[in-house]
């Protein structure tokens, strides 16, 4: 079974203002595309195929580059279009509020942290909000690299991630981050946040 890129949950333009259709266009059909292929010919063949992405990247060798890099970008990309949503924005509710409340002093304790984790990543790479032991907690990782894979940052599940690579936001914002990382705020969907963190 060869992974496949799946459909975005809401149309290209959805996201808008906050986050451009060009961007949305070449980001899944190009970017998370290009992650999707050279995956499923870096595993060809090997005792990888078959495997679900959770369990390859868990029990990765690092310093096989082409999974790590394709496969991380794949499984990074599949939660980066489900956490966020046309509706989205807000805070949180119930129990995923309590443990962010428990973790971080409040919502906007939380947002500070993983806006510093966002916009201090140094080059390309991704800014999130994990459940390890039970608990919450913000790491921030390089390049295609998640907290599924051996020895890095916060370890645990991811259930919030966002990606500062500049092809997800350099068409619209340039070389804004922080300008980008505030936006998203507007687009995240708290509910499949919230469905991850009580899974």
């Amino acid at each position: 079974m060869a992974f496949e890129l799946p459909a975005l949950p809401y149309a290209h333009d959805a996201l808008e203002p906050h986050i451009d259709t060009q961007t949305m266009q070449i980001h899944h059909g190009k970017h998370h595309a290009g992650y999707t292929t050279n995956l499923n010919n870096a595993i060809a063949g090997t005792d990888l195929e078959g495997k679900s992405i959770e369990d390859i990247l868990g029990g990765l060798n690092m310093n096989n580059m082409a999974v790590r890099n394709n496969g991380g970008g794949y499984y990074n990309h599949c939660l980066f279009w489900e956490v966020m949503g046309p509706n989205g924005g807000g805070a949180p509710t119930g129990a995923l509020a309590d443990a962010i409340n428990a973790a971080f002093g409040s919502f906007e304790g939380f947002k500070d942290q993983f806006s510093k984790a966002a916009a201090t990543r140094f080059g390309s790479g991704w800014a999130w909000l994990c459940v390890k032991d039970g608990k919450l907690d913000i790491c921030s990782t390089p390049n295609q690299d998640n907290p599924l894979m051996p020895g890095i940052g916060c370890g645990g599940t991811p259930i919030l991630g966002l990606d500062v690579w500049e092809h997800a936001y350099y068409l619209h914002y340039q070389n804004r981050r922080p300008e980008y990382i505030e936006h998203f705020f507007n687009v995240i969907n708290w509910d499949e946040v919230a469905r991850r963190f009580n899974s």
